[in-house]
């Protein structure tokens, strides 16, 4: 492709709506793994609770469940629109509820309160997921899935950063509600953009929404590769997701302060994830999916020893400054990689339930793994912690021999 028609792709209607897709999707995630954990250490609550704080991303893992339910039914705003607008009011009603609450006090509330907006959340990634996988044509994968992972990550500047900042100045309470508001941008893009033309028809019955799209893949694939890109989806992100679980309670205990992480551990990882996501994007482009999946995720891995680094070196502004640009810039790649892979291995007839299963299983880590690294950080050290995760990555990098050999171009 031409530089020319890589701009012409860049600057479209359909990439704005990609940045709008991703700040939706990441803004209540990113309150989840980000200020919910820094809200609960700076009250007090031990590693070992927090880490098992992870648990309320079981939404994230099986939501696959209820996704055939968004494919056959349609709200009045239709399939997509529709029911994109009802879990996105729901997310905006529920995230300031948590703010009411005291951890020290309440904290299976929190925990029941917090699982509720992941289901919410969960529910908004099927619709979102499937929206952008019906909006972009193939050739747009790349690019696209590369500025939704982008406006994903900077979404989590909200509650990484700007929360953060806000809780040393104002009560908790206040400090939830003005995160919620952020989710106020999407709602509007909700409304205003026009729904995704019905290629082939909404699936007939609730049967044929929940066994299609499994009975499509296998038959497609084969069972044996089928279950290897399985196995690739659920290890590929396997050893970031661990190292960044903690990321904010590890940087607590380096002695950093939350207005410290608010404005320079979050705000250091923006200009390389904004740059790293958009050349990411233009790189896949001329690079194809499959070499974009190996080099991203070499980056990404070595991203982690940077963590490692940071816990010999401990407190230090400077190198907390580096290594949260490396990460940014490594996972931010990685990622935007993989959520094109991802969207490219789903059938356009079953987008929300195939999209729902692949990225659910990749948020197996997220949720089972994750809950594990409180104990593991209390017994193994930061340094060693993060030295395993960088090991843990290198079996999904090994699988893409298999799923995704370097001279085999899928998208040009």
């Amino acid at each position: 492709m031409t530089n020319e028609k890589i701009w012409q792709t860049l600057f479209t209607k359909k990439m704005l709506i990609c940045i709008f897709t991703g700040f939706s999707s990441g803004l209540p995630l990113y309150i989840l793994v980000s200020l919910l954990p820094a809200w609960l250490r700076s009250e007090g609550i031990n590693l070992k609770a927090i880490g098992l704080f992870a648990l309320i991303g079981l939404p994230f893992t099986w939501k696959f469940l209820w996704a055939p339910f968004f494919d056959r039914y349609i709200p009045p705003l239709g399939r997509r629109r529709g029911w994109l607008l009802i879990s996105q009011i729901l997310l905006i009603l529920s995230v300031p509820a948590l703010g009411v609450l005291d951890p020290k006090i309440d904290i299976w509330t929190i925990a029941y309160v917090a699982a509720i907006v992941a289901f919410f959340s969960a529910s908004q990634d099927i619709v979102l997921d499937a929206y952008r996988r019906e909006l972009l044509i193939d050739a747009e994968l790349g690019i696209g899935n590369a500025i939704h992972v982008n406006a994903y990550k900077i979404a989590g500047l909200i509650p990484g950063s700007l929360s953060l900042i806000l809780a040393d100045h104002y009560p908790w309470s206040t400090v939830f509600f003005i995160t919620a508001s952020f989710m106020l941008p999407g709602i509007m893009m909700t409304i205003l953009v026009s729904e995704p033309a019905l290629k082939s028809g909404a699936p007939r019955t609730l049967k044929d929404a929940v066994v299609a799209p499994f009975k499509e893949f296998m038959q497609r694939n084969g069972v044996a590769s089928a279950l290897t890109i399985l196995a690739f989806i659920f290890l590929y992100k396997l050893g970031d997701s661990m190292a960044t679980a903690l990321a904010t309670p590890f940087y607590l205990d380096m002695g950093f302060t939350k207005t410290e992480i608010g404005l320079i551990a979050k705000n250091a990882g923006l200009w390389p994830s904004v740059i790293g996501g958009l050349l990411g994007g233009v790189w896949m482009i001329k690079l194809g999916i499959n070499r974009a999946l190996w080099i991203f995720g070499a980056v990404q891995m070595i991203a982690i020893l940077g963590f490692a680094w940071l816990a010999t070196v401990g407190h230090s502004l400077v190198w907390l400054g580096i290594v949260i640009g490396i990460e940014a810039l490594g996972v931010g790649l990685g990622t935007a990689a993989f959520v094109a892979y991802i969207a490219q291995t789903t059938h356009p007839l079953y987008t929300a339930t195939q999209f729902a299963l692949f990225t659910s299983l990749a948020a197996v880590p997220r949720t089972f793994a994750n809950a594990a690294t409180g104990y593991m950080v209390e017994n193994m050290g930061w340094r060693d912690f993060f030295i395993f995760c960088f090991i843990i990555a290198i079996p999904g990098m090994l699988l893409l021999v298999k799923i995704a050999p370097w001279n085999d171009r899928k998208i040009d």
